[in-house]
């Protein structure tokens, strides 16, 4: 019998909380178990695998991440947005840094697999936030692409501890967001490449 309270929601979050402690290169189905003080064998009547368990951490984790950029640019337009955005990411990846790996490290499984719709989530909300440029159509998919490995880059080498001058990094980060939002204001009045085909 599958122990009371326990779920594949619960165990997955359990697994979740474990990776920002430990890293997510270091989740077993037996740490995983001894968190929750079971023994291993049971949390296969929650979950099939550690790679779905992996997998299932990832889908919670763009689900989260998309929320949290969501609700941090929730009426706001511009350069606002876009701090707001880039804040919330930065944020999350420092908080959940084992979650985040997880999400990079996953790919979806098909059309169905939940993945899809929860990576889809950071993805609308950063272009929610270009939206407000205005940008040509064709410089759209560039734009989220730039942003989007920009703020990955900053995040993941501040999380790792990437950064070794002394500057102070918030003073960075506030640096990179004003170079990003002026290249976009800029862009908005130049015409752009041909959108690529798909």
């Amino acid at each position: 019998m599958p122990r009371a309270g326990l779920d594949p929601a619960s165990v997955t979050e359990a697994a979740a909380t474990l990776v920002d402690e430990i890293g997510f290169a270091q989740l077993s189905m037996g740490l995983v178990a001894e968190r929750l003080g079971v023994r291993t064998p049971s949390l296969y009547k929650h979950v099939t695998s550690q790679a779905d368990l992996a997998h299932r951490i990832a889908v919670l984790a763009a689900t989260e991440l998309g929320d949290a950029i969501r609700d941090a640019t929730q009426g706001r337009v511009g350069g606002d947005a876009l701090a707001a955005a880039a804040q919330a990411m930065r944020t999350y990846v420092r908080e959940h840094p084992g979650r985040y790996a997880a999400l990079n490290s996953a790919r979806p499984d098909g059309p169905d697999d939940p993945f899809v719709p929860a990576s889809a989530r950071a993805l609308d909300s950063l272009s929610a936030v270009l939206r407000g440029y205005h940008l040509d159509p064709a410089q759209e998919i560039h734009a989220l692409r730039m942003l989007r490995s920009t703020l990955h880059g900053f995040a993941t080498l501040e999380v790792t501890g990437g950064f070794q001058h002394d500057t102070d990094v918030d003073d960075s980060f506030i640096w990179m967001i004003t170079f990003i939002d002026r290249g976009l204001r800029a862009a908005t009045a130049t015409p752009g490449p041909a959108a690529p085909t798909r």
